[in-house]
């Protein structure tokens, strides 16, 4: 019951945040950007609290419990990622002042790819946040009160209603608060399961010697590997949540260290997450679902107290993950969608409908929620088709005079590539090569961005 009240205060003190910030809310500017007066401290705790959602957490010490060390890597792509995105575009994408991804991808291009864009973001995102209220109902189901079900609706009803009340302000506010808990939470549960386990030598005693196999293990190869740079990895580097912390950074050097010092923060993040489903591994060896590893462990390993404080982590890093996706996902189906056919629509009346599509996409991604089951399997679905369709054009509209793409060219990888990433994923087709369908799709985005364009430059040369 201690637990219960504990989420129950957390989920409160959220939406005090959201109520406090809404005071700040006078325009687009600062419900879809914050004004851009985030400083480096902020931005850091909201790239980190976005980052570590449900696959981090749920998901990975799933994949500690099931494969060991080499699930870390889930998160160390983002940290590759981080890393490309402050090295080679952080500040351009900072220095554009646009509110969106798909703006960007105008101005790169033309109308009908920022179209495109937008509607493959809003589609393909609301899996992403479908994927955290999943999680959302296999962490609270740990307090052993009410389904999964029920809890999952109540998570979406607080993390939509701060969303709804304070925009950027108030994600952002909360995103540094949930960052610091998600640290604690998460450490202080590596710290007190360890001895459970007899310390790091028993547990490497305890577990198949794969289960330390890094950077590769028999179940985990190159190909593996690949996969995940190329599907999770460049999410970090071209994705509407990441571009819409960027977009509120200060200034340009804001936002390029935030992505370094972000990087340098998911590293342990990565490890010790891991290392909790490990342990769960050898406490609890039978459990038929990995991603309930971490969820096993609060309730029958720790303490309540202590519980209580991890579970508020895990509560946290899948409402910083949520709220940022959805309130992404609704800016975009405002500005870059609704607004592209009524172009006369006021400031006032923009926010207004941001308001409500935050509301109507957050209960279509409830929606989805309650037919999905696994954590991993939904978000690397929406990944899949974001990634293949998207980030070879956005990359190469960066450097668009000196690669000579065209937006012929984009529009056609776009949807050709984002196609064969979703029919890799579709559950009830069975074609040739289905499991590798997400590395040919991002291959097959690139020849289709520079035959095509070739084949533009060909005819108006002649």
């Amino acid at each position: 019951m201690n637990n219960v009240m504990l989420v129950i205060v957390y989920c409160l003190a959220m939406i005090g945040i959201g109520l406090a910030a809404r005071k700040r809310v006078r325009s687009q500017d600062s419900f879809f950007v914050a004004q851009r007066q985030i400083g480096l401290v902020f931005l850091i705790g909201s790239i980190v609290a976005t980052a570590v959602g449900g696959s981090v957490t749920v998901g990975m010490a799933g994949r500690g419990y099931g494969q060991g060390l080499t699930g870390a890597w889930w998160l160390l792509v983002g940290s590759i990622g981080l890393v490309l995105l402050g090295f080679f575009l952080a500040r351009k994408v900072r220095r554009s002042t646009l509110y969106t991804l798909p703006e960007l991808v105008e101005k790169q291009y033309d109308r009908r790819m920022g179209l495109a864009a937008s509607i493959l973001i809003v589609i393909a995102w609301t899996g992403v946040v479908a994927g955290q209220i999943v999680a959302a109902g296999k962490v609270l189901s740990a307090l052993g009160i009410a389904s999964s079900a029920l809890w999952m609706v109540i998570f979406t009803v607080v993390f939509v209603t701060y969303t709804v009340v304070g925009g950027q302000f108030s994600v952002i506010r909360t995103d540094l608060f949930q960052a610091i808990i998600i640290y604690l939470g998460i450490f202080i549960a590596l710290a007190l399961l360890l001895p459970q386990v007899g310390g790091l030598g028993e547990l490497r005693s305890s577990l198949p010697q794969d289960y330390f196999s890094f950077p590769l293990s028999p179940g985990f190869g190159w190909k593996s590997l690949l996969t995940f740079l190329i599907l999770v990895g460049a999410t970090y580097i071209v994705g509407p949540d990441m571009y819409s912390r960027l977009f509120c950074a200060k200034d340009e050097t804001t936002a390029q260290k935030a992505t370094f010092f972000s990087a340098l923060a998911f590293i342990p993040l990565a490890f010790a997450i891991v290392l909790v489903g490990m342990c769960a591994r050898v406490l609890y060896p039978q459990l038929s679902d990995p991603e309930q590893a971490f969820t096993q462990v609060i309730s029958g390993v720790l303490q309540p107290w202590l519980g209580g404080v991890v579970l508020a982590a895990l509560v946290a890093a899948l409402m910083s993950s949520a709220d940022t996706c959805l309130l992404s996902q609704s800016v975009i189906l405002t500005q870059n969608i609704i607004k592209r056919f009524q172009p006369s629509l006021s400031e006032k009346n923009a926010i207004l409908l941001t308001r409500f599509n935050i509301i109507i996409l957050g209960l279509l991604a409830l929606g989805l929620a309650m037919t999905l089951n696994g954590v991993i399997s939904s978000l690397l679905f929406a990944y899949t088709v974001f990634t293949c369709g998207l980030v070879v054009p956005v990359i190469a509209g960066f450097y668009k005079d000196k690669l000579k793409v065209t937006p012929r060219g984009a529009l056609v990888a776009l949807i050709g590539g984002g196609l064969i990433g979703l029919l890799g994923k579709i559950p009830s087709l069975d074609i040739p090569l289905k499991g590798d369908l997400g590395l040919i799709g991002f291959v097959v985005s690139a020849i289709l961005l520079f035959g095509v364009s070739f084949i533009d430059r060909k005819r108006s040369f002649l």
